[in-house]
């Protein structure tokens, strides 16, 4: 029988301890409106940490910057009937046992819609979008980059949301730092062409979220759990790299490290893949190994089929439960310390608690019809 008693260990990050090694992750499922959550999205969260989830991240949230964002489906945290409802959503996920993080976000040049899906971002200069170098894409430059006072306006933005984010009641933040958003096309090379201090070398493309890091605890000292999400891949290019190279890898986050972030949650499509073409870990398996800070694994937990071909291509994703002695092995042996589980709690809520109790063959498969059903959540539909 598959020994799954490691996902229910309790872990320390930052100061605070989480009871399993489970994490709900942040996904972005267009369920407010204005960028308000309503009371039906509160529940949303709620119910997947009455399910078991030890931290529940919500969907990336736009900080408070001109262009962090344009989708008004979106969470906004900004404003005061925005942050009143985010501070609901911390309140129930609480209420129902969990811990709670939002995951603060800026987009860059990449804003959410159907060209982006289909890997042909479209610059949309009305927005005053940001980036560093003004790439949208590899090769493709659609504007300057910023300027040292838009650089210190963003990560302001940024340290205010993590402060807005205490305030309501949040246990810590995650930075959104992968798939080829703001920090992501800083860290990426095929983005990030400056010629200054936060451009060239893989240290230097990591200090802007260094700074952002650094801002925060500044502003709210050792205690509070700084997550920085990272990936490998990016929504205009699957097969992209931040880093070549564990060695690469490790001079990219190192100023992060620094600067003091607490875990890194380490995106991938499939979890079981190794991160560098000569094999070895995964994502998750070489950050810890070469920055010796905890990491979380996330990429098709639980299921035979990735999001892509599950969400973009409309194919049901089946319960794989082989895989999951797999992730227990890798997790015994320290690879990681966490595990983002994504859709699998989405089709089941009660995903941790069906997996702590032994009882693997009630887990539900994901379907595409799932997310029609989680449209029902929208606020607008609420009074309907």
């Amino acid at each position: 029988m598959t020994d799954l008693s490691g996902l229910f260990q309790p872990v320390r990050i930052g100061g605070l301890t989480l009871p399993n090694r489970i994490v709900f992750p942040a996904m972005g499922l267009s369920i407010c409106a204005d960028g308000v959550p309503g009371e039906q999205a509160a529940a949303y969260y709620a119910r997947r940490a009455s399910g078991g989830a030890g931290l529940v991240m919500t969907e990336g949230v736009y900080i408070d910057h001109p262009s962090s964002g344009d989708n008004p489906m979106l969470g906004r945290f900004h404003g005061d009937a925005a942050l009143a409802a985010w501070g609901r959503v911390a309140d129930a996920v609480h209420a129902a046992g969990g811990l709670a993080m939002p995951e603060l976000w800026h987009v860059g040049l990449i804003y959410s819609g159907k060209d982006l899906m289909e890997g042909r971002p479209q610059y949309r200069p009305e927005l005053g979008q940001v980036s560093p170098s003004g790439y949208i894409a590899p090769g493709v430059k659609v504007c300057e980059g910023m300027t040292a006072r838009e650089i210190d306006t963003v990560i302001d933005a940024y340290a205010r949301g993590a402060e807005q984010a205490v305030a309501l009641g949040f246990d810590g933040v995650e930075l959104h730092g992968g798939h080829g958003y703001l920090i992501d096309q800083f860290l990426w090379a095929q983005t990030n062409h400056r010629r200054d201090d936060f451009g060239g070398s893989p240290r230097a493309r990591g200090r802007f979220v260094a700074e952002v890091v650094r801002e925060i605890r500044r502003r709210l000292g050792p205690e509070l759990p700084i997550v920085l999400r990272i990936s490998q891949w990016k929504m205009v290019d699957y097969a992209a790299r931040i880093a070549d190279t564990p060695e690469e890898l490790e001079q990219l986050l190192a100023p992060a490290v620094e600067a003091g972030v607490d875990m890194f949650d380490c995106s991938q499509r499939r979890f079981w893949e190794p991160a560098f073409a000569a094999g070895g870990p995964n994502l998750a398996g070489w950050v810890k190994r070469v920055t010796g800070v905890p990491s979380m694994t996330i990429g098709s937990v639980g299921l035979d089929a990735d999001f892509m071909a599950s969400l973009a291509e409309g194919r049901a994703a089946g319960c794989d439960l082989a895989r999951l002695e797999e992730l227990a092995g890798r997790l015994r042996q320290g690879e990681f310390d966490l595990v983002g589980v994504g859709r699998a709690m989405l089709a089941e809520p009660d995903w941790p608690s069906l997996v702590r109790a032994g009882q693997l063959q009630r887990l539900k498969p994901f379907t595409p019809d799932i997310m029609a059903e989680l449209a029902a959540l929208l606020p607008a539909r609420e009074g309907a």
